[in-house]
């Protein structure tokens, strides 16, 4: 990619995303310049479920697209030239995610391609998320050396995903570890419900651990076999079960005498906690070269996991990369961005461009 006096012309870029329950629409310039960040999230809709309905999702995605759309456009302030905005490229998540909710983006994003005669490609979500630790405001991070980053592994952890990649640059990553049953942030979602806490289970689990007991209860760390780079939490939400509210009890049981929902918090937390930085660990131990840890996605919001991995950075002699607070949920300025750096590699992708529910391999 050339910067500085060797690349004049600034390459505006449009991102969609649409592979759960954000409605995502940005503007980015040049991969890392957020013009517009435009998220409408649907947790509303979904709360009183304690997850995600697809079939509500898809529908919702279809029903505000089009003003999200002209509302980052607005807020970028584009103007307007021969009929369409100054846009140079049309960015869009195809995978992996809920297949109705994908297929809205990708059609949105065909449709306004074929429409305004602007290139398209298509981005991997998981990726995308990666990437967002590239565009934090200061410095922003894809103006460095690549030399002083990579190799790096990477660790996306969220509602729907937890995978651990090892990347060799912004746009090549090989999957190293993945979660056998459920995705760490469906973990919190089960563990906060357990606990009467709300939806979505990250930020209350978070709060209510503030003032908890990381102690109070032994739950199980899962690691796996030795030296394995894969993940299971299904485990960890049954110990919660058990230990609140009493062996073989449903979720919809009353807590034990004396349970303390912020203890149980805590307890859960730090065991979750626990097993990402020991993955993480194995991953920079295994792989050669290895300068940096990059950590993104949903729960790279936690608190506690940021807490722990300044010790880690220390402890294992790497940098530790994570996005800024607003780009850890998903979010349409981290495809724009992805998109930039595939478009700069020669990536190219028609009007044929297909959306896939499964995470590439």
């Amino acid at each position: 990619m050339l910067v500085g006096p060797e690349r004049q012309a600034k390459l505006i870029v449009l991102g969609i995303e649409s592979t759960c329950d954000e409605t995502g629409v940005a503007v980015v310039e040049d991969g890392y310049r957020i013009l517009s960040n435009c998220v409408l999230s649907q947790i509303p809709l979904h709360e009183r479920f304690g997850g995600v309905v697809p079939e509500l999702a898809s529908r919702a995605h279809v029903e505000v697209i089009t003003r999200m759309v002209a509302g980052a456009l607005k807020e970028a302030g584009l103007e307007r030239r021969s009929g369409r905005p100054a846009l140079d490229l049309i960015t869009v998540a195809n995978r992996p995610g809920l297949i109705g909710s994908l297929l809205v983006g990708v059609t949105a994003a065909k449709s306004l391609a074929l429409a305004w005669d602007i290139p398209l490609v298509g981005v991997d979500h998981i990726h995308a998320h990666i990437y967002s630790a590239a565009m934090r405001a200061k410095p922003p991070f894809a103006r460095r050396e690549p030399a002083s980053i990579f190799p790096a592994v990477a660790l996306v952890v969220s509602g729907g995903h937890t995978a651990l990649y090892s990347s060799s640059s912004w746009t090549e990553h090989r999957l190293i570890g993945a979660t056998q049953d459920d995705a760490v942030g469906e973990a919190f979602d089960k563990a906060a419900q357990i606990l009467g806490l709300g939806y979505p289970g990250g930020p209350v689990i978070s709060r209510a651990a503030e003032g908890g007991d990381p102690r109070s209860a032994n739950l199980p760390r899962t690691l796996l076999e030795p030296g394995s780079l894969d993940f299971s939490f299904s485990g960890i939400k049954t110990a919660v079960l058990y230990h609140a509210k009493g062996q073989d009890s449903s979720r919809k049981a009353s807590l034990k005498p004396g349970v303390k929902v912020a203890d149980v918090a805590a307890a859960f937390e730090e065991a979750v906690v626990d097993v990402m930085i020991e993955k993480l660990r194995r991953a920079v131990r295994r792989e050669a070269g290895v300068c940096s840890a990059i950590i993104a996605g949903g729960v790279a919001a936690n608190r506690r996991l940021r807490s722990r991995l300044e010790s880690f950075r220390k402890e294992q002699s790497v940098e530790t990369l994570y996005p800024d607070l607003p780009l850890c949920t998903d979010n349409a300025a981290m495809i724009a961005g992805l998109g930039f750096e595939l478009w700069e590699t020669g990536r190219r992708d028609g009007l044929g461009l297909d959306a896939f529910a499964m995470m590439a391999r």
